[in-house]
């Protein structure tokens, strides 16, 4: 039986762990809220950077059809590039999963051959196993990149496409929801197609140094 020395010891113990888990809990809080405020704060910004973009690549088409920028302009496809953005780590649930199955799921639906870039551990894991090509991976980017570290991956994308080794690009993504809920969804990357609705906007803009090279340099921020 113990005696009232070590119960006061145990007792102890457990209130010393709760201060430690509790001040875990915080600093987990505190980091989903950050990581929720980039996603969110991102949107805008994505939504509007495609807007734009839509009426560059409509105005130039209208202007001269045979000048469309290399990425803007359809192919035959016989190879689709897939870039697929999972998590490193464990203990997100089954995103991991969900993800991989969205990603294999389009591959099939696509048919042909497949070249993939892999962002993330669990993602490129799992095609690995599944032998699919994996033209590059990046498994080493932290919780909050900046757009210097991410340009090497729309560099790929942007080569290979130009190159003629995919003739489509798409994204698998975790689109944020909730912090409980993340959905996998695809979005087509290359070749760029503006929206349909953009299209009845007729605003005449007057963008500077001009459309050409905006264009030109927007495309990779898209991307």
């Amino acid at each position: 039986m113990a005696t009232i020395r070590e119960i006061r010891r145990r007792i102890r113990s457990v209130q010393n762990t709760a201060k430690i888990t509790k001040a875990m809990e915080l600093v987990a809080a505190s980091k989903m809220r950050r990581a929720q405020l980039r996603a969110l704060a991102g949107r805008p910004y994505a939504e509007r950077l495609t807007w734009v973009l839509a009426d560059l690549a409509e105005t130039l088409h209208q202007m001269d059809p045979e000048a469309l920028h290399p990425l803007l302009r359809a192919r035959a496809v016989r190879a689709t590039g897939i870039v697929l953005i999972s998590p490193s780590r464990g203990l997100c649930g089954g995103l991991p999963g969900n993800l991989n199955r969205r990603a294999s799921s389009l591959v099939l639906e696509q048919g042909g051959a497949t070249r993939m870039v892999a962002v993330g551990r669990k993602g490129r894991d799992f095609f690995r196993r599944a032998r699919v090509t994996i033209a590059a991976e990046f498994s080493e980017l932290g919780d909050y990149p900046e757009y210097i570290e991410v340009l090497p991956i729309a560099r790929v994308v942007i080569d290979d496409y130009l190159a003629g080794a995919v003739d489509q690009v798409f994204v698998v993504y975790p689109f944020f929801v909730s912090t409980m809920t993340q959905e996998p969804r695809v979005l087509k990357l290359l070749p760029v197609e503006p929206p349909a609705e953009t299209a009845t906007q007729a605003v005449d803009y007057i963008y500077e140094p001009g459309r050409e090279a905006l264009l030109a340099e927007l495309l990779p921020r898209y991307i």
